[in-house]
């Protein structure tokens, strides 16, 4: 999942990155490498606190919502990919058909891929991008 993120700078040398659909998950440092470096820690810290008291994982808004919503003018914004699968609790072991061609394209997309590791993951992603639209 990509979430958008906000970098402020504050006290002239500090900065904070917080993710608007993530409440609370931030992270600082003193140079916006820093706290970009930090991002994938703080969503991961985030995200098993919410996975450990079994909160539902939030879903990603389009940067644009959060563009065309922001009151804000004096902030620089990012997009943070991050995969949300180990945090969406325990795997089960389902039995699926699928047309033979569709899960060759599967497999060819995986090799190719630096994000999905293997079929069941880019399956699961799938089924998330379809089940987050919005009818």
């Amino acid at each position: 999942m990509i979430y958008p993120a906000k970098i402020n700078q504050e006290h002239g040398t500090e900065f904070r990155l917080t993710f608007p659909d993530l409440p609370g998950c931030k992270t600082s440092g003193s140079t916006v490498e820093e706290v970009m470096k930090n991002a994938q820690q703080a969503i991961a810290d985030h995200l098993s606190i919410l996975a450990e008291y079994g909160e539902p994982i939030p879903h990603a808004s389009s940067i644009d919502v959060h563009l065309n919503n922001q009151l804000e003018t004096n902030c620089t914004w990012a997009l943070i990919e991050f995969d949300i699968l180990p945090y969406l609790g325990k795997s089960h072991k389902i039995n699926v058909t699928l047309p033979e061609l569709l899960i060759k394209r599967i497999d060819d997309r995986v090799s190719k891929s630096e994000i999905h590791k293997t079929r069941s993951g880019f399956i699961a992603s799938a089924c998330l991008k379809e089940i987050n639209k919005k009818d």
